[in-house]
């Protein structure tokens, strides 16, 4: 993504963009994220890359290509704001070999 010129392209398909978007506009997916987060899901993110990327590949505009570089990255920094829900391990437990209590 960092690359200038010819040889970049942008990080999905237009189509992908688009897919997001009517997905994101969908009444399952909206009940789904109202329930979840308490308010309706903000799509226009993803028409606005699926323009950037037209854009992109019409004309190879450098606005289009910072926009979708910029949108990427925001995506990527939002999904690694929450912390797992579980704690990994790194080695199994010392006890693991030996049978469960069922009877408790």
């Amino acid at each position: 993504m960092a690359g200038t010129g010819g040889s970049w392209r942008p990080p999905r398909s237009c189509e992908d963009y688009w897919e997001e978007w009517k997905h994101c506009r969908g009444l399952l997916y909206a009940f789904h994220h109202y329930y979840t987060h308490g308010e309706l899901p903000d799509c226009g993110r993803w028409r606005e890359d699926y323009e950037a990327c037209r854009a992109w590949e019409r004309d190879r505009a450098a606005a289009a290509q910072e926009a979708l570089c910029k949108s990427e990255r925001a995506r990527v920094m939002e999904k690694q704001k929450y912390a797992p829900v579980w704690k990994l391990r790194k080695s199994p437990p010392p006890d693991w070999y030996l049978p469960l209590d069922h009877d408790k």
